[in-house]
């Protein structure tokens, strides 16, 4: 599906899908024109509407994940931010997993609640705290599993229940896992939000998301939405997720391999606390893991002895990993989360999520295991 599905020629007949760089379409005659802006006929009227190149690409989306329809936009906050407004005004109530990326934080703490929507955050991995939330009518239910970046594992199934019992629409951001390591729409979920930057592009070249979903939510929903505040992906930017999401299953394998590796490393090494990976037996909701997803993912997190000084230390010794703040790329990347991805959340914020100075996060990417064990071993023997 990711290689051959809804590819349709031109009458070049060429190998590779087609870039459409085009902000508009052309018309036999007014009267074709006036149909199409009617709706009364199926097909391209404006870029901000729609693209034949960006529409391979979110069949392909639509097909891997499960969904029926899928919308890409211009980045992965985009389609988080679209996914939640779309659907929500002001008295709406929002229910959200605390342990959440720095930028959806913000979303949910400080910028639906000034357009009038009232948010509540609960500890995701308490079930009884979402039956708590829940026991009211609520409109969306938004969380993040695994978390971002203490891989905190929540019970899809179960919150998915209370959820719909309260009336509420359950949106899961996927970016932790990818469509392969989880699917949150078989588990229950009614959206889920992918940042494409991460794992779909997977070598760090593009900015974009994606939001999928029901066929009624994207088309009555989300295009309205979408089409007047127009976060809409570049065609060239689809094009290049095209050919990348081909190598995903190839990917997604060799970088799950490595974190289990590196994770096995860290949690027998003394400097190291304590490590954070769903693979692992020692990880608190590792059954949870274990019953929702294909794999532990491609990212840990671990505490190192020594705080900030230390986790300086063996971040500016590495040589094989990259200091950087992405994730799901071809080369395996360290980030230092209260400084970089959470560093706007207060130290009180943080120590809630359960991030402090010593915290640690890696990504791995598509290195041969035995380099990436090696610099690691190098590194931490110099601490």
């Amino acid at each position: 599906m990711l290689i051959h599905d809804f590819f349709e020629r031109s009458q070049f007949e060429e190998m590779s899908e087609p870039i459409y760089m085009t902000s508009g379409y052309t018309y036999k005659n007014a009267e074709e024109a006036e149909a199409a802006f009617k709706g009364e006929t199926e097909r391209y009227v404006y870029a901000r509407y729609g693209n034949p190149t960006n529409s391979i690409l979110e069949k392909r989306l639509a097909e891997l994940e499960g969904g029926e329809a899928c919308f890409v936009t211009s980045s992965g906050m985009a389609a988080v931010f679209s996914s939640l407004a779309c659907c929500l005004k002001a008295g709406s109530r929002v229910v959200s997993s605390r342990a959440l990326f720095g930028s959806c934080d913000y979303i949910i703490q400080h910028l639906l609640p000034r357009f009038g929507v009232e948010t509540l955050m609960v500890e995701g991995t308490q079930l009884h705290e979402w039956e708590k939330a829940l026991s009211k009518p609520t409109d969306v239910v938004f969380l993040e599993s695994p978390s971002n970046p203490t891989l905190d594992i929540i019970d899809i199934p179960a919150v998915c229940t209370l959820a719909h019992q309260a009336g509420a629409r359950v949106i899961v951001d996927n970016v932790f896992a990818n469509p392969l390591v989880q699917k949150p729409l078989k588990l229950g979920a009614d959206i889920v939000t992918y940042s494409t930057t991460k794992h779909m592009d997977g070598q760090g070249k593009t900015l974009g998301g994606a939001i999928i979903g029901s066929q009624k939510y994207i088309k009555e929903l989300l295009t309205p939405f979408v089409r007047n505040t127009g976060p809409c992906m570049s065609p060239f930017v689809a094009w290049i997720l095209i050919k990348s999401i081909e190598t995903l299953p190839l990917r997604n394998d060799v970088m799950c391999q490595n974190a289990l590796a590196i994770a096995n490393l860290l949690e027998a090494h003394p400097l190291i606390k304590k490590v954070l990976y769903p693979g692992l037996k020692s990880h608190p909701q590792h059954a949870l893991a274990l019953a929702q997803m294909e794999t532990g993912g491609n990212i840990l997190s671990f505490y190192i002895k020594g705080g900030k000084e230390k986790a300086f230390a063996l971040m500016n010794a590495l040589k094989t990993f990259t200091i950087s703040n992405n994730h799901g790329d071809s080369k395996s990347i360290i980030t230092h989360p209260a400084t970089t991805t959470h560093q706007r959340l207060s130290t009180e914020e943080r120590a809630a999520v359960g991030i402090d100075d010593s915290l640690v996060r890696i990504a791995c990417g598509l290195e041969h295991q035995n380099d990436l064990v090696r610099d690691l071993e190098k590194s931490l023997d110099l601490l």
